[in-house]
C-alpha cells in the first residue's frame, strides 16, 4: 500500500510494490497522503517499487462492483485534479510501467522522470475499448503537444523511456540507481514556494481541465 515519508524536506510517496492499481484502499491511502502534504507543504516525489509505477484502474474491482462505477470514476478524476493543482511542486519518478490511469496520474504531476531501461508509458484505452472521459482527455492534452496526444491517445503505443522523453511525455530519463536523485533534483530548489500562491496559480492554469474532470459521469458502457 502507498506510504508517505519525508526526507530532507522532500515528501516521498511510495505507491507500492505490486501493480499499484487504483483499488479503493489504494485510493484512500494516496488521498490521505496528499492531505498530509497539503498540511505540511513541501515538494512531492511519487514512485513505485519494482516493475510497476501504476497499472491504473482496478478493472477487476469495477467488474465486481458495477453499482459503484459512477462514484469510483468520479473519485479517480478528483484524485487527478488534486494532484494537478496541489500547492507544492510535484514530480513522478516513473520506475516501471505506467499504463492508462497510472499514466494519467503521472501526467498530472508537474514533471516526470522515467527509467530509461525499463517500463512503458502507455494509454491503452483505444485497444481495450474504454474511451477517455472528457476530463481525462483534457488532462492529457493540457500536458503534451497535439502531435504527442494523437500518437499516444489514438494508437495505444507503448513508449519506452527514451521515446517517452522524445515525445514529451516525460521530462527526463535516468538509470534505476539515479531515478530518485534525478526526480528530487527537479524540485529540490523549489522548497520555498508559497503553497497558497502556487496552488492558486495551478488552479487557474488548469481551471478548464479541473472543470471537465468534475463534469463527466460515465454510464455502465463507459467505464473509463
Amino acid at each position: 500500500m502507498p506510504t508517505l515519508e519525508t526526507r530532507d524536506g522532500i515528501h516521498h510517496l511510495n505507491l507500492g510494490d505490486d501493480e499499484n492499481r487504483f483499488g479503493p484502499d489504494w485510493l484512500t491511502a494516496v488521498e490521505d497522503a496528499l492531505d498530509r502534504v497539503i498540511d505540511d507543504p513541501a515538494p512531492l516525489v511519487t514512485v513505485g517499487v519494482g516493475k510497476f509505477y501504476s497499472n491504473g484502474l482496478d478493472l477487476a474491482w469495477v467488474a465486481e462492483h458495477p453499482d459503484q462505477l459512477i462514484s469510483y470514476a468520479a473519485r479517480v478524476e478528483r484524485l487527478f485534479a488534486k494532484v494537478l493543482t496541489i500547492g507544492v511542486p510535484t514530480v513522478a519518478a516513473v520506475n516501471g510501467h505506467a499504463f492508462g490511469a497510472g499514466a494519467m496520474f503521472a501526467i498530472a504531476h508537474d514533471w516526470r522522470v522515467m527509467r530509461r531501461d525499463r517500463g512503458f508509458f502507455c494509454f491503452p484505452e483505444v485497444d481495450i475499448a474504454i474511451p477517455f472521459t472528457p476530463g481525462m482527455s483534457a488532462l492529457v492534452q493540457a500536458k503534451v503537444t497535439p502531435r504527442t496526444a494523437v500518437d499516444a491517445m489514438t494508437t495505444g503505443r507503448r513508449f519506452a523511456g527514451p521515446d517517452a522523453h522524445a515525445a514529451g511525455l516525460v521530462d527526463a530519463t535516468a538509470d534505476e540507481d539515479g531515478l530518485l536523485t534525478a526526480a528530487v533534483g527537479l524540485v529540490d530548489d523549489l522548497r520555498a514556494k508559497n503553497a497558497v500562491t502556487l496552488g492558486t496559480i495551478k488552479s487557474r492554469m488548469y481551471a478548464e481541465v479541473v472543470a471537465r474532470l468534475g463534469a463527466h459521469r460515465p454510464t455502465p458502457d463507459d467505464p473509463a
